[in-house]
C-alpha cells in the first residue's frame, strides 16, 4: 500500500467499543480532529494541534500531545508523556516513566510520575534563537547564522518512526459513534469491529472479515472484502466491488456494482451502469491488477516532483 498523510487508516483487529477504539501498535491523531472515544494501544500515541478526545488515553509507550488539544479524561502511559503548552487534561494524569509538560498546562485531577519532571520556559523557542542571532549579529559572525539556518533548515524534514502497524487519523477528522468523516481515503483492516457510518471523500476499502455497524458512503470506488458485514446503506458515485460471502444489510447505490455470487444483500440495488455478477478468481486478480498500475502511477508521480 502506498500510505499517503490523507487517509484514515485504521490497522487490522482494531475494535470500538462504546468508550475507547481498542488498537495494537502506534497511533497518530492529526490536527483539529475530533475523536469521540478514548484510545487505548500497546504502541505509542501521537496526537496533533487543537485536537479533542472525549475519553480517557491508555498506552504501553510514550504519549506527545501538541498544543491546544483537549484530553476529556485521563491519560496513562507506562513510559513517558510529552504535553505541550496549553493543553488540558480533564481527569487524572499517571506515567510510570518521565513527564515533560509546557506553558499552562491544566491537568484538572492532578497526578503522578514516577519519573522525572520537567516543566519548560513559556518563553517560545524562536525567541531564543532570535536573541541568539541578534548577538551574533553585533559580533559580525555571519559565518555562524549561515551554518546555524543550515542546520535549521536541514532538521525540517526530520521525523519520529513509527510502528509497522499504525492507525492513522488525517487533519480535520472526526471519529464517532455514529458518523465518522475525513477528506481523503478510508482504509480498514481485517477483523475490524468499527461503530458508525464512514464518510469518505476520496476511496474506501474494508478489509476481510471486518463488521460495520453502520453504512459507508464516499464520492470514489468502495471495496468490501470477504466476509464483511455492513449493517447500513452503501453508497457513491463510483463503483462499489463485494467480495465473496459478504453481507449487506441495507441499500446499495453506484454507478456500477461488481457483485460476488456468494455475497448476500437486504436491500435495494441502484446501479446506473448495472450490476455483474464476479467469480472470486477473477476480482482477486483485477484488484491486485489495480492496485499495482495505482502504485505505478503515484511513483511515476513522486519521480517527475524530484526531477
Amino acid at each position: 500500500m502506498v500510505f499517503d498523510r490523507r487517509t484514515l487508516v485504521i490497522p487490522d483487529n482494531t475494535v470500538f467499543d462504546e468508550k475507547a477504539i481498542n488498537t495494537t501498535g502506534d497511533v497518530i491523531i492529526g490536527d483539529r480532529c475530533l475523536i469521540q472515544f478514548g484510545i487505548k494501544t500497546d504502541g505509542r500515541v501521537f496526537i496533533g494541534e487543537h485536537a479533542i478526545i472525549d475519553g480517557d488515553i491508555e498506552s504501553a509507550g510514550d504519549i506527545r500531545v501538541d498544543i491546544f488539544t483537549r484530553v476529556r479524561g485521563s491519560v496513562k502511559s507506562n513510559a513517558n508523556v510529552y504535553l505541550a503548552e496549553k493543553v488540558t487534561v480533564d481527569d487524572r494524569l499517571s506515567v510510570t516513566g518521565d513527564l515533560d509538560v509546557g506553558d499552562s498546562v491544566e491537568v484538572k485531577k492532578g497526578f503522578e510520575a514516577k519519573g522525572w519532571i520537567n516543566i519548560r520556559s513559556p518563553i517560545p523557542i524562536v525567541i531564543y534563537i532570535f536573541i541568539y542571532l541578534s548577538q551574533l549579529l553585533k559580533m559580525g559572525h555571519s559565518a555562524e547564522i549561515e551554518r546555524l539556518l543550515d542546520e535549521m533548515e536541514d532538521s525540517e524534514g526530520d521525523t519520529i518512526p513509527i510502528s509497522e502497524v499504525f492507525l492513522f487519523i488525517p487533519n480535520s477528522s472526526m471519529i464517532g459513534s455514529q458518523t465518522s468523516q475525513t477528506d481523503g481515503d478510508i482504509r480498514i483492516g481485517k477483523k475490524c469491529i468499527l461503530r458508525g457510518t464512514l464518510e469518505a471523500k476520496g476511496k474506501a476499502f474494508i478489509g476481510d472479515n471486518t463488521r460495520i455497524h453502520g453504512g459507508i458512503q464516499a464520492d470514489g470506488e468502495i471495496y468490501c472484502g470477504k466476509h464483511v458485514d455492513v449493517k447500513g446503506p452503501v453508497k457513491t458515485s463510483g463503483i462499489i466491488r463485494i467480495d465473496e460471502e459478504a453481507v449487506m444489510g441495507s441499500t446499495i447505490t453506484a454507478q456500477k456494482i461488481h457483485l460476488s455470487k456468494t455475497a448476500v444483500t437486504h436491500g435495494t440495488l441502484y446501479a446506473k451502469q448495472g450490476i455483474s455478477f464476479i467469480s472470486p478468481f477473477d476480482f482477486q486478480e483485477d484488484e491486485n491488477e489495480r492496485r499495482f498500475e495505482e502504485d505505478i502511477e503515484i511513483v511515476g508521480m513522486l519521480d517527475e516532483e524530484r526531477g
